[in-house]
Order: C-alpha cells, then structure tokens, then sequence
C-alpha cells in the first residue's frame, strides 16, 4: 500500500513537491487554504493528483504518512500543531527533493543578499560550464528539478522558515551572508532564536565540507558560538585580512581559497558594500567548486542582478532610475542607500513593519537630495528625516511618484525605489510596486 503525502500550500514548491511525490510512488494530496493558480490547477490534473482549495480537510490531512508544508505556513497555525501532536512527520520541500537526488549542494541563507548571492554563484558556476541547477525561492522548486531534470550541483537559496524544517537535507557547501533582527515574530521575538534557524543551514555538515560566513557580523559569531558544527569555517571580510577565505582593500578583492587571486572590483556589475559581502561568498564558493579565476574575473564583469534588487530601469535624461521593490526593511534600504555614488531622489514608504529609522540618517544626509513618500502612511519617514533633507513629498501611486522624481531630478541624479517597508497599503506585492514603477519609468 502506497504512502499518503499530504502538501499544504500549492504554489510553485507545493506543486513542485507533488509532480516528485507521484514519481516516487506516494498517494499525493494537495490543500490549499487559499485558491490554486490555474496553472498549478491544470498541472495536478495532468498528473491525476488529488487536490482542494480554499479549505483544509482536517481529516484527509491528519491521515498523512508526511507533511510538507509550505515555509508560509506559521508553527502555530492549529492543523500544523495537531499534525505534530499525532507525531505525523512535517518537512519542507527542500528537504523531500534532496532526498531523491545524489547531486551536490550550495546551499545559502541570510536576512539579507541572500537571493543577489545564490544567483551570483549559479551564474559562477554555469558560466564556467557545469551542470548546475537554480533553486530554493527563486525560480523552479527544486522538487520539481529532480524529478524532471538532472543536474550535478544545486544552487539552493534556504529562508529560515525552510531551514526549520529540513532533517537529512546536507550542504556540501553552506553560506551564511548575515544575521539581522528580520521575521521575529515567527521566532518570539528572540533574535537568537532566529539566528540559531540559520546556522541549521550546517546541520549534517562533515569535515569534508565548508562554511561560509561573514566574519564581520556580530550575530553570526554569536550564533557560531552557540550551535556545534563540523563543518570547515572560511571567513569573508571588508575589514580583516584572512589566510583562507575572502577580504577587501579599497577597490581590490582578494580569494584565498583553493588558488590565491585578486580581482579588481571596479570592473565588476555589482557596486556597494553589500555587494562585496556577496561576491566575496560567491567568490570562494566557485573557487571551492574549481572554478578558474579568469572564468570567476570573467562572471563577475557580465553579472546581471534580480529583479527588483538594486535592478537598473534605464536612464532618462541623464538620471539613472533603480528599482529596488525587494528592499521591504530597514536594513535592504540602507544597503541600497550605501552603494550610491550620486545624489539621490529616495522613493520610500508603505506599511512600516515597526521601522527604526535612525540606522538611516547618516545616509540620507550624505547622499540623499529629496524623499519621495509612497504610501497611506508617511508620517514616520516625515518625522525621521524631515531634518536632514530640504523636501519631502508624499505620492499616492507609483506613477505620481515617478512623475514628481523625473521633475525634480537633474543630470546625474538617481532615482531609487528603496521603499524600507511592506508594499500591501498601495499594491498587490513588491513585484507588483516595482512593475509598476518601472512602468511608469518607460513612460516619462
């Protein structure tokens, strides 16, 4: 008698998990409390998958052999805490997919450069001509990967909410970008709790695998404190030069890793800080993987970001316009803020997820020209920085905002759409805010 899988959550990684579930013989059901995409719909079809909408039946769940649950689902939503209770194993997709393939692992967290990282490195590593798949929260779920292609090597970007609960899921290699207070709530507002989440990223790692992480990073030395692992620890730095790892100085970006190079970073596509965070974790995982430094030089120069991250529109005018929809807190604002080099017309604002805004004013008074407002609500942004710039407007809609930056803005001049909060007062999502902003962009 087959094995009943129950899926709760039918988006791409729900879906994804069920098309893998029906090739390795399980009695797949998909729930969904909300309503399936229809081409999620016709997919489950397709495969004779059996499957509900807009409703959980507690009974068909709580038969399961397995749980996977979709990483949106909280710890605490009532039928997660029954299937616990009758000790009904629950997992993440990450960890089902990984159970069906021998294909090596990259597998990278963060609060923050997580996804510029994760495809950074797939970029690395395709350009370089291996047999390299993408997966994680971008793209195709990495169920689905192994069940309908064949690669030698993922590259899988891991939340925490992913990571809690992967069981026998092993990076060969593990990135850890940074750990800032993001998502407490689903972790009692305890940031260790938190951090801890994400060192489970080296959990099943041996002696023979490495561990990326940021050696400047306060909570990350403190989470490396706390939490046992096997694994090889390779530092990166901005300000500490290393035997192994990855450092900077000034514009020059050094690699000891399996070869010892340097790169010079003025030649790269991604500017700013942050972004030399990320390359150097890319950096030294290609190099782990045996990536030559001209192929790495190469990638580098022809890198093109994610969409909605620090992503360049087009120039009008000689102003440069930047969507950077994704930047949803404090801290992606602040990044995408420090890696300007011209005077800026800040776009920001939406619905505040408790915001401090102090981390930003140094910035916004060295770089920042004007505050473009886009929201219900703006008086936070007013009351935080209505002494270090000269104007602060408040728009209702994307075009307006763009409308009001082209004609405040002069030659040389960036336009940033760096909002610092939640997208849900105007627009459907950050992609929606972004789309719409670049709309608007192509129209001036």
């Amino acid at each position: 008698m087959r094995k009943k899988l129950v899926i709760l959550g039918a988006g791409e990684s729900g879906t994804g998990a069920a098309v893998l579930g029906v090739t390795q013989n399980w009695d797949v059901f998909v729930s969904d409390r909300g309503k399936i995409a229809p081409k999620y719909q016709d997919e489950l079809n397709i495969h004779n998958i059996a499957w509900e909408q807009e409703q959980h039946t507690e009974e068909k769940i709580l038969g399961a052999d397995l749980i996977i649950k979709s990483p949106g689902i909280p710890d605490k939503a009532p039928l997660v805490v029954a299937a616990k209770a009758k000790g009904i194993q629950i997992i993440d997709e990450l960890e089902f997919g990984f159970w069906y393939t021998n294909a090596k692992m990259i597998g990278i967290t963060g609060t923050n450069g997580k996804t510029t990282t994760t495809l950074l490195t797939y970029h690395l590593l395709k350009q370089a001509g291996m047999n390299v798949g993408l997966a994680g929260n971008i793209g195709r779920s990495l169920a689905r990967q192994v069940a309908q292609q064949s690669f030698d090597t993922y590259v899988v970007e891991m939340s925490s909410y992913q990571l809690d609960y992967i069981d026998r899921f092993h990076c060969n290699i593990a990135i850890l970008c940074n750990i800032t207070p993001d998502h407490l709530d689903r972790y009692n507002y305890n940031v260790d709790e938190y951090a801890n989440s994400k060192m489970r990223i080296t959990r099943n790692q041996t002696a023979e695998d490495h561990f990326i992480y940021c050696s400047d990073d306060t909570l990350t030395a403190e989470a490396m404190a706390r939490n046992a692992f096997a694994s090889n620890p390779i530092p990166f730095s901005l300000t500490k030069p290393t035997e192994q790892g990855a450092y900077t100085v000034q514009q020059t970006l050094h690699i000891n890793s399996k070869e010892k190079y340097t790169l010079d970073m003025q030649d790269f596509t991604l500017r700013g800080q942050h972004n030399a965070y990320n390359s150097m974790a890319a950096g030294i995982a290609a190099s782990l993987m045996d990536v030559r430094k001209e192929s790495i030089r190469e990638s580098f120069s022809n890198f093109q970001n994610a969409e909605h991250r620090l992503e360049f529109v087009q120039k009008v005018g000689g102003v440069d316009y930047i969507n950077d929809s994704k930047a949803t807190n404090v801290n992606s604002a602040w990044y995408a803020l420090e890696s300007m080099d011209r005077p800026v017309i800040w776009i920001a604002g939406g619905i505040d997820k408790g915001n401090n805004y102090a981390d930003l004013k140094q910035l916004v008074k060295g770089k920042v020209k004007m505050i473009i407002c886009l929201g219900l609500d703006n008086i936070k942004i007013h009351q935080a920085f209505q002494a270090d710039v000269d104007l602060i407007i408040n728009t209702s809609s994307a075009k307006e905002a763009v409308h009001v930056a082209s004609k405040m803005a002069e030659q040389g001049d960036v336009v940033l759409l760096s909002p610092a909060c939640a997208s849900f007062d105007l627009f459907d999502s950050y992609e929606d805010r972004g789309r719409q902003f670049k709309e608007a962009v192509r129209h001036l």
